[in-house]
């Protein structure tokens, strides 16, 4: 695990840092939280992407029945 502080590579169950002495342990459940925010942003950016395309298809058929 890379320290923030001092950039120092410390093993990945190292609780505090080898080089500068400070705090770099991840509670368990900040590291689940931030898993499941990261499913979340995933999932409303396939709904962005999805509604784009139908935006875009929307505006496409507008356009194609002015011409």
């Amino acid at each position: 695990m890379m320290c923030s502080f001092c950039l120092n590579e410390n093993g990945p169950e190292a609780l505090v840092c080898g080089s500068c002495a400070r705090d770099i342990a991840v509670p368990k459940s900040l590291l689940a939280e931030r898993d499941d925010l990261i499913r979340k942003r995933d999932a409303v950016l396939r709904e962005l992407a999805k509604a784009k395309a139908e935006i875009e298809r929307l505006t496409r058929r507008t356009n194609s029945r002015s011409a």
